[in-house]
């Protein structure tokens, strides 16, 4: 075939990716238009994923495995994505992160930052190099880290997408990330995403002092059949959890936070508030 790229599977799990790609659309006799069709991209699109001059996201991911048959098999494409993002991630988060991107409902509370899932592009940066700049991690790997947040978070942007319920802690809103201009955006960001139709979003007040219930991140997560699991993070490892007898206080918890937390449209004023005071 004229001008067709000689692929070396073997140079980097990128590549690989890419001549999975390239044989699985050889095998249905489909041109990249064709699949590019398929899968709802460009023909270009699918020619850069192939031979490695664009990474491929998530979302690309969950399509080709949709496209070509390979949900819920042994070795999908969603698979080989995690396996190239992985090395830059907590140990256990990449789990974590499956089921999100299916989850019909997310829970989430945080202390101290805002979490990844409402993160702006330039918050999550900021983040970022700050553990750079601790020596914790090299700067490819904390570019890594953003561009799997921009993938997670774009995974959530479905037909139907899942209701989103979020508590933060007041000290979520007061550290400052950045520098005022990135941080008066996070919190315009906020607002943005309590207004959506699928979310919650309240401040549990510094005033709760010892009665906040959580002292550090908890996610649940219910998925479409109604089973629910949790995660929790230490400083090196994220811990999911899908057994009823340990999950379920989790959830009664998490409402009892709920009940004493500003409501949403006292959480927006005061979000609207910090953001007055920083600019």
């Amino acid at each position: 075939m004229v001008n067709r790229k000689k692929l070396n599977p073997d140079a980097s799990p990128k590549a690989a990716f890419g001549a999975r790609l390239r044989s699985s659309r050889d095998a249905r006799g489909w041109k990249q238009d064709d699949l590019g069709a398929h899968m709802g991209y460009s023909g270009r699109h699918i020619s850069a994923i192939e031979t490695g001059r664009k990474p491929p996201t998530l979302p690309f991911a969950i399509r080709a495995d949709i496209v070509f048959g390979l949900e819920h098999t042994a070795d999908t494409f969603e698979d080989a994505w995690r396996k190239m993002r992985n090395g830059a991630l907590l140990e256990g988060f990449p789990e974590y992160v499956g089921h999100e991107a299916r989850a019909a409902e997310i829970r989430l509370f945080e202390v101290g930052a805002i979490p990844g899932l409402l993160q702006t592009p330039e918050y999550a940066a900021a983040i970022e190099q700050s553990v750079v700049t601790y020596g914790a991690i090299p700067p490819d790997q904390a570019r890594e880290r953003v561009e799997f947040l921009a993938d997670r978070q774009a995974a959530l942007i479905r037909p139907l997408p899942p209701v989103v319920i979020v508590v933060l802690d007041e000290s979520c809103i007061r550290r400052l990330v950045g520098g005022p201009r990135v941080m008066a955006a996070q919190l315009a960001g906020l607002v943005d995403f309590a207004a959506q139709g699928n979310t919650m979003l309240q401040i549990a007040p510094y005033e709760l002092g010892e009665r906040r219930p959580f002292k550090r991140l908890v996610n649940l997560l219910t998925m479409t059949d109604r089973s629910v699991m949790s995660y929790v993070e230490s400083e090196t490892h994220g811990h999911l959890d899908r057994e009823p007898t340990s999950v379920l206080p989790l959830v009664r918890t998490y409402h009892q936070l709920q009940a004493v937390s500003l409501s949403q449209a006292a959480s927006v004023e005061m979000i609207n508030e910090a953001r007055r005071d920083i600019l």
